[in-house]
């Protein structure tokens, strides 16, 4: 996969910045009064793996102007060293605009995790193609990977033609669009003709989609075999037989990837990955991981898929770092992985977890 060789930045993310806030001590919601608060979105999560270890990270985004939780989150950004380009929307008073607010437990053996998204008032929904100079981003400055979710997309009316917007000044820049379809079904209610469209569109300039069986079906109504076992090897089946189908709608995306999961208790998962790079199938087999924390590990696994080919690496090797990086995710309190170096992630892909001095 060829990469625009001349560019500020390695990978450009637009999205909706919130936080989320979790019980300490693996504790449920109802039942805690002390809790942890970090700055996320799925986007971030999934540029912070190509940030960690030294890439230029542009974020796209939007802030309500003189909040403390604004304040909060940028200051995280840059933690992360994450360079942002935002619109300042005033909040307008007691019920105008704030970000948005992920509450959500990390579960304990067999009880699983549970997420409430509040979403009202999310400044995020104001997104539009008129808040960035597309034509400055990727034709002046230049981007390798623009990365964009289905979150994102069916955020807002707005936002699904924002995404569009930047899909195609990325390609006419010679850009390479990676596009994780994150189905969700609170989104589409009622807006199924309207989605569709703007997944599609996105989905015809990718090079790169990700999403499990059941995204593929949803986004795009593509039909799938005959459901199987719920087993890793038979989920694989499934995948490979139904990517051929979606091979053929979008010709122009080259590679296809997801992950593969299966719940022993909240501390412990299978974990597993597969990958279609130009016909030919890479599989990560299915092994037990110790979890943490569970949420962001789909995206860290797209955050070093994406990191590897920014590097230029073969398609196994982008998979196997995809696949590690999940695995790293879901080992930290935050949504993302925080990589120290490339070796740490490749000490986890071959089981090494001894000590380093």
């Amino acid at each position: 996969m060829e990469l625009r060789q001349k560019a500020k930045w390695s990978i450009a993310v637009p999205t909706s910045m919130g936080v989320r806030i979790t019980p300490a001590d693996r504790q449920p919601v109802q039942a805690s009064d002390k809790f942890f608060m970090q700055a996320t979105s799925a986007e971030t999560n999934v540029a912070s793996v190509a940030s960690y270890l030294g890439e230029p990270a542009l974020v796209l985004t939007a802030f309500v102007k003189n909040s403390p939780i604004a304040a909060f989150i940028k200051q995280n950004l840059r933690s992360r060293g994450m360079t942002f380009c935002a619109k300042e929307v005033e909040q307008g008073g007691p019920w105008g605009y704030r970000h948005q607010f992920n509450i959500a437990d990390s579960g304990a053996g067999a009880r699983g995790p549970r997420v409430h998204n509040d979403r009202a008032g999310e400044v995020g929904r104001t997104l539009c193609a008129a808040d960035f100079d597309a034509e400055r981003i990727f034709g002046e400055e230049g981007v390798k990977i623009l990365h964009l979710s289905g979150l994102i997309a069916a955020l807002s009316e707005e936002t699904g033609e924002l995404c569009v917007a930047l899909a195609k000044a990325a390609k006419k820049h010679g850009t390479v669009i990676s596009f994780d379809l994150n189905y969700r079904e609170s989104f589409w209610q009622g807006r199924r003709a309207e989605l569709e469209k703007v997944f599609r569109t996105i989905a015809q300039n990718a090079d790169i989609l990700v999403g499990n069986e059941e995204d593929f079906q949803l986004c795009f109504g593509i039909k799938g075999p005959e459901a199987g076992g719920k087993d890793i090897e038979s989920k694989m089946g499934s995948f490979r037989a139904l990517i051929e189908e979606a091979k053929r709608e979008f010709p122009n995306a080259s590679v296809f990837a997801t992950t593969l999961r299966e719940v022993i208790s909240a501390e412990k998962h299978l974990w597993g990955a597969i990958l279609n790079a130009n016909g030919e199938w890479f599989t990560a087999p299915a092994r037990q991981i110790d979890v943490l924390d569970r949420i962001g590990g789909g995206d860290g696994f797209v955050g070093g898929l994406l990191y590897g080919v920014i590097k230029g690496w073969d398609m196994e090797k982008c998979l196997q770092f995809g696949w590690s990086c999940g695995a790293l995710a879901v080992t930290m309190l935050t949504d993302y992985a925080q990589p120290a170096d490339e070796d740490q992630v490749w000490s986890i892909w071959k089981g090494n977890a001894r000590v380093k001095r």
